[in-house]
C-alpha cells in the first residue's frame, strides 16, 4: 500500500462529519483541543474585559463609573473566569490536543469522554457568562465565604449560578484529569517507556492527578453551599452547628493546589520548548520530575497558608508557614534546571524564547513575594490589600499566561501549518510585558500603603490616587498587546504562506506528522527507543508514513490504536475506539438540565435529568460491548495482540474516577470531624441511635457484596454462567441502600442541626454509590445474557468490583462514623 493510499484510507476512517454537524458529534482529540483551547480564549477576553472595567474604576478615587454592587459582580466574575473558565480549560486544551501527538498514539483513552467534559465546560460556563449579561452575575468574590455567599449576605440567585455553574464545570475538569491520566499511563508508542516520555507528559500526568485530589474537596463545599441555600441545611450556620470556617478549610484545600495545577502545565510547556531554544537537551530530566512531582504533594499541605488571619493556633501558623516557605525548594530545582539547560546550550532569542525570559523576570518576583506572605506577621499586615492582588497576578500571568504565549507561539505552526511571516507578535511582547509590570508593581505599592481589595473607590489625599492612574494606563497598554497577540494569530494562521515541518528541529514526536495534523495522527505508530525520537531518527517521519511500524494496515473501517504496558511501553493490547457520536453532546444537554433545576428550584426536572442521565450512560457503555471474542489480531512488525485484555481503559478509567470520588468522601469525613471538634453550638439536641436492623443490613451488605462479585467473575472465569452471583451483589448492595435509608429516616429534620444535616449527607452518598453499584450489577446481568461477557471478556466484571468495593468500604466507614457519636454518647 503507498503512503497516500493509507493517508486516504486512515483520513476516511478517523475523520470528523463534514459540516455544523461535526462540531456536535466529532470525538477527535484534535477538533476537540482546539474547541478548548478557542472557547477558553473567548473567557479570557471577557475576563480582561471585565479587568479593564475595574481599572477604569480604579483610577480615579471616587469613580462613579460603576456602582458598588456592579464592581462587586466585575471583580468576582472577573476572577472566576480567569481561574475556572480559563487557566484550567487552557491546559485542558492544549494537553488534548498535543498528548497522543507526543506519545505516538492516535487518540485519547476516551474519545466520547473528551467531548462530553468539553459540552459540559461550554455549558457551565455559559450559565455564568448569561448570569453576567443578566446582571445577576455571583457578586460575594471568586472565593464565595459564607456568610457572604450563604442567602444571608446573598439573597438573590447570583450565588447559585457561582455553585452550580462551576460545579458543571467541574465536570469537565475530572474527565479531562482521568482522561490525561490513562492515556500517559497506558497509550504510548511502543517502546516508550516512562523514563523516555516527553518531559510535558510527565507535568500533565502530575497535574491531571491534582485535579482529581484537588478538585473533590470545592465540589464538595459547592454541594454543601447549594444545600444550605437551596434546603436550609445549617452546615455553615454558627446557631446551627456550623462555621463558616468550614467552607474556607475546603475551599483551600483546592485552592492552593490549584495554583500548581495552573503552574505546572506551564512549567512543562517551558521544560519542552526551552531546549529547543537553546539547541540542547533539558538538564536534570529527572530531577525535574521529581521536583514537579514534590510540588505536588507539598502544595496539598499548604492551604491553611490563606487563612493565618483566622485565628489559627500559633502551632498550625509555624507549621503551614514552615510548609509554605519549603515549597520554594522543588521550584527552585525547575529553574535552576532551566538556567542550566540555557547555559549548556546556545540560546536563539526567537519569539517563544522571549516570552520564556519574561516569565523567569516575572514569576520569580512572584515566588519572592510569596515567600513575604508565607511570614505570618508581615501576611497579617497585608492579607486583604492590593498586595495580595499583585502577588496573585504576578504568579499567575508570570507563571502561566507567559509561558502559554511561549507555547502558542512554538506550536502555531503545527496546528496552522503556516511558517510565521508578520511580526506583530514582537510589537505585543513588549506591549504586554511592560504594561504588566507598570500594573501590578504599582498594585504591590498600594497595598503597602494599605488599600484594601475589592472596595470600589477610595477617597482622595491618601497618596493613592497617582498609582491608580499609572496602574489603570499600564492595565490598557497590556490588554492593547493581547490585541495584538490576536490579530498576529489570525494573520499567520490564515494569511502566511506555508511552512515545512518541524521548523524548531524539535526531537518530540508530534513534529513526525504532516501539519496541520490529520485526524489519525500517524499511517503507523512508531517504535521508540530514547525520548528525542526525531534526533535519533531524522527520517522517522517517513517511515511513519510508510507503515513501517505498528498498525501500517488498515482493517475494517475501524479506530485502531494500541495500548502499551504502564512502565516499560511495551505493546499490551489492541483497543479499537468509537466512532463519532452525538451521545456526549446529548448527555452534556441531560447534566446541563439538572443544574437548570437547581438553579431554577423547578425540583421536578432534577429526579428527571438524572433518569435522563443514567438512560444516556448505560447506552453509552452498552455500544462498547462485543458479542464475540477476536483473540489474537495482527499489528505490524510481526506482532498479534488481543483486544480482550482484563484491565481495559474502562477499568484503569474506573480506578481514577474512584480517587477523585474517594478524597471527596474523605474530604466530607474531614467536615464531619471538623464541625464535630472546632464548631460551636455542639453537641446537638441529641445523637443518632443505632438499631439492629440497620446494623445487619449494613454488615450483610458490606460483607457479601465484595465477596458475590468476586465469586461472579471466577465463575465466568472457569466458563460458568455469573448470573446467580451477580444477581446476590445487587441484592447485597439493595441491603446497603436500606441501611442508608434507615439512616436518612431516623433524621427527618436535617435542618434542625449541622450534625443532622452532615449526617444526612453522609447517608445520601451511601446511598447514591449503594444504588449505584446495584445498577451496574442489574446491567452486568444484562451484559451477560445478551452474550457480552466471556472468560476473555471479563473486563465489566472487574470494573464492577471496584465500584462494588468502594461502595461497602465508604458504606461501612460513612455509616459507622454517624453512628459513632451515638455510641459514644
Amino acid at each position: 500500500m503507498t503512503a497516500l493510499r493509507r493517508h486516504r484510507i486512515l483520513s476516511r476512517i478517523w475523520a470528523s462529519e463534514p459540516g455544523w454537524r461535526g462540531w456536535f458529534t466529532t470525538v477527535n482529540h484534535t477538533d476537540l483541543g482546539r474547541m478548548f483551547l478557542g472557547a477558553s480564549v473567548v473567557f479570557f477576553l471577557i475576563g480582561g474585559l471585565l479587568a479593564m472595567l475595574i481599572r477604569a474604576q480604579l483610577a480615579s478615587p471616587r469613580s462613579a463609573f460603576v456602582g458598588a454592587e456592579t464592581y462587586a459582580q466585575l471583580f468576582t466574575m472577573h476572577g472566576t473566569i480567569m481561574m475556572f473558565l480559563f487557566a484550567i480549560p487552557m491546559f485542558e486544551g492544549l494537553t488534548l490536543y498535543l498528548l497522543p501527538k507526543m506519545l505516538g498514539s492516535r487518540d485519547l483513552a476516551y474519545p466520547r469522554l473528551s467531548a462530553y467534559g468539553f459540552w459540559c465546560y461550554a455549558l457551565g460556563g455559559s450559565m455564568l457568562i448569561f448570569a453576567l449579561l443578566a446582571g445577576i452575575a455571583p457578586d460575594s468574590g471568586w472565593f464565595m465565604y459564607p456568610p457572604l455567599a450563604s442567602t444571608l449576605g446573598s439573597p438573590g440567585i447570583n450565588a447559585d449560578f457561582w455553585l452550580l455553574g462551576i460545579t458543571f464545570v467541574e465536570i469537565s475538569a475530572i474527565a479531562a484529569a482521568v482522561e490525561i491520566v490513562v492515556t500517559v499511563l497506558r497509550f504510548r508508542a511502543p517502546g516508550m517507556s516512562l523514563d523516555r516520555m516527553p518531559i510535558y507528559a510527565w507535568y500533565a500526568l502530575v497535574t491531571a492527578t491534582m485535579i482529581l485530589t484537588g478538585f473533590p474537596p470545592l465540589i464538595l463545599g459547592s454541594i454543601l453551599l447549594e444545600l444550605e441555600r437551596a434546603f436550609g441545611l445549617p452546615f455553615f450556620q454558627v446557631a446551627e452547628g456550623g462555621d463558616s470556617l468550614l467552607w474556607q478549610h475546603l475551599f483551600w484545600l483546592f485552592g492552593h493546589p490549584e495554583v500548581y495545577i495552573i503552574f505546572l502545565p506551564a512549567a512543562g510547556a517551558i521544560s519542552t520548548i526551552l531546549p529547543v531554544m537553546a539547541r540542547t537537551e533539558l538538564l536534570g530530566y529527572r530531577w525535574v520530575v521529581a521536583a514537579a512531582i514534590s510540588l505536588a504533594v507539598l502544595s496539598f499541605g499548604l492551604w491553611v497558608h490563606h487563612m493565618f488571619t483566622t485565628g489559627i493556633p500559633h502551632m498550625g501558623l509555624a507549621l503551614f508557614s514552615a510548609a509554605s516557605t519549603l515549597v520554594a525548594v522543588p521550584t527552585a530545582v525547575q529553574i535552576f534546571a532551566w538556567i542550566g539547560t540555557l547555559w549548556r546550550g546556545t540560546p536563539e532569542l526567537r519569539l517563544p524564547m522571549m516570552w520564556i525570559l519574561a516569565f523567569f523576570a516575572t514569576f520569580v518576583i512572584g515566588g519572592l513575594t510569596g515567600v513575604m506572605v508565607a511570614v505570618v506577621p508581615f501576611d497579617w499586615q497585608v492579607h486583604d490589600t492590593h498586595f495580595i492582588v499583585a502577588h496573585l497576578h504576578y504568579v499567575l500571568v508570570g507563571g502561566f499566561v507567559f509561558p502559554m504565549l511561549a507555547a502558542l507561539y512554538y506550536w502555531l505552526p503545527h496546528v496552522t501549518g503556516r511558517k510565521r511571516f508578520f511580526q506583530v507578535g514582537d510589537a505585543a511582547f513588549w506591549l504586554i510585558t511592560l504594561g504588566f509590570h507598570a500594573t501590578f508593581l504599582a498594585v504591590h505599592w498600594l497595598g503597602l500603603l494599605g488599600q484594601r481589595r475589592r472596595t470600589e473607590t477610595y477617597d482622595p489625599g491618601q497618596g493613592w490616587e497617582a498609582i491608580n492612574l499609572v496602574s489603570s494606563i499600564g492595565g490598557f497598554v497590556m490588554a492593547f498587546g493581547f490585541g495584538l497577540v490576536i490579530l498576529d494569530v489570525a494573520m499567520n494562521t490564515f494569511v502566511a504562506v506555508r511552512g515545512g515541518r518541524n521548523p524548531w528541529r524539535a526531537g518530540t514526536l508530534e513534529w513526525a506528522m504532516p501539519t496541520p495534523a490529520p485526524a489519525y495522527n500517524f499511517a503507523s505508530l512508531p517504535e521508540v527507543t530514547g525520548r528525542n525520537p526525531l534526533h535519533d531518527d531524522p527520517h522517522i517521519g517517513v517511515r511513519i508514513a510508510r507503515g513501517e511500524f505498528y498498525l501500517g494496515e488498515p482493517r475494517a473501517q475501524r479506530r485502531e490504536t494500541l495500548m502499551v504496558e504502564p512502565a516499560s511501553g511495551r505493546p499490551a493490547a489492541l483497543v479499537v475506539y468509537p466512532g463519532n457520536s452525538a451521545l456526549p453532546f446529548q448527555l452534556a444537554l441531560v447534566t446541563g438540565l439538572f443544574f437548570l433545576g437547581m438553579l431554577l428550584k423547578t425540583y421536578w426536572l432534577v429526579p428527571l435529568a438524572l433518569a435522563g442521565v443514567a438512560a444516556l450512560a448505560c447506552r453509552w457503555v452498552w455500544s462498547l460491548g462485543t458479542d464475540r471474542d477476536e483473540g489474537l489480531l495482527p499489528v505490524g512488525r510481526g506482532e498479534s495482540l488481543p483486544r480482550e485484555v482484563p484491565d481495559t481503559p474502562g477499568w484503569w478509567g474506573s480506578l481514577f474516577l474512584l480517587l477523585a470520588d474517594a478524597t471527596l468522601f474523605g474530604s466530607l469525613m474531614f467536615g464531619y470531624a471538623f464541625l464535630w471538634t472546632v464548631a460551636p453550638n455542639w453537641p446537638p439536641p441529641e445523637w443518632l441511635q443505632p438499631s439492629a436492623l440497620q446494623g445487619g443490613l449494613l454488615l450483610a451488605g458490606a460483607a457479601l457484596a465484595p465477596i458475590l462479585v468476586r465469586l461472579a467473575a471466577r465463575s465466568l472465569g472457569r466458563g460458568g454462567s455469573p448470573l446467580v452471583a451477580l444477581a446476590g451483589t445487587a441484592l447485597a448492595l439493595a441491603s446497603l441502600a436500606g441501611a442508608a435509608a434507615l439512616l436518612l429516616s431516623a433524621l427527618p429534620e436535617p435542618q434542625r442541626h449541622a450534625y443532622d444535616a452532615t449526617v444526612w449527607v453522609i447517608g445520601g452518598y451511601v446511598l447514591f454509590h449503594a444504588l449505584l453499584g446495584c445498577g451496574m450489577a442489574l446491567f452486568t446481568m444484562a451484559q451477560q445474557a445478551r452474550g457480552q461477557l466471556s472468560a476473555r471478556r471479563i473486563a465489566p466484571l472487574r470494573i464492577l468490583r471496584l465500584w462494588t468495593d468502594w461502595a461497602a468500604l465508604s458504606g461501612l466507614v460513612g455509616v459507622a462514623a454517624a453512628l459513632l457519636p451515638g455510641l459514644l454518647a
